[in-house]
């Protein structure tokens, strides 16, 4: 649980965030059409590329002990700065804009999922470099991490996609924004205190 729960926190963080493949969640779960299949695709690819740090990454630094401190602080200054942005977007009046709602095949559908996750490159600096980086600083229960940061994956795209008719008034206010923010900060700052104090 050391390690899931960290993992858990990190992925719900770094994903609730407003851009192009949460929107495209919430507008297929506004249209009820391919719910599942957009939400088992998200999830997939996260898990995937979650694995894909914490295996690689365990391998890449096996030995490299001096390599393990660098992502180390380097996770510890990311977090740090997750949390100030998160703070300067709770003064923010953001919402998620869940517009221009259609309805699409489920090929072009399919397509436009696998696009929105694979072609953004923040995907790979979170899933692989940052949560791969954050999880091998674990050690043995590096797994467990991946595990809680698949997990978060999971309930986010879930969450979004099948509570996206009930959700989508909450999420037209700015002040869901400002209180969600508010509570990335605080997870984010918590997180980067306890890397940076972490004993191996």
């Amino acid at each position: 649980m050391f390690a899931f729960l960290p993992g858990l926190f990190t992925g719900l963080s770094l994903i609730v965030a407003i851009g192009a493949q949460n929107a495209f969640v919430i507008r297929q779960g506004l249209t009820r059409r391919y719910v599942f299949t957009v939400v088992a695709i998200c999830t997939i690819i996260d898990a995937s590329l979650i694995a894909v740090g914490i295996g690689g990454l365990g391998a890449a630094i096996a030995g490299l002990p001096w390599l393990l401190e660098v992502i180390r602080w380097f996770g510890v200054a990311y977090l740090t700065w997750f949390g100030i942005k998160s703070v300067i977007s709770a003064t923010k009046n953001e919402t998620m804009d869940a517009s221009g709602v259609e309805s699409k095949s489920a090929g072009k559908v399919i397509t436009t999922v696998v696009a929105m996750s694979l072609l953004n490159p923040h995907v790979y600096l979170d899933t692989v470099i940052f949560v791969g980086g954050v999880g091998n600083t674990f050690g043995a229960d590096r797994w467990y991490f991946a595990y809680g940061a698949m997990l978060a994956s999971a309930i986010w795209f879930t969450g979004i996609g099948y509570g996206a008719k009930a959700a989508s008034r909450l999420m037209a206010k700015p002040v869901f924004w400002k209180v969600l923010d508010s509570v990335i900060a605080v997870i984010m700052f918590a997180l980067a205190i306890t890397l940076a104090t972490f004993k191996f």
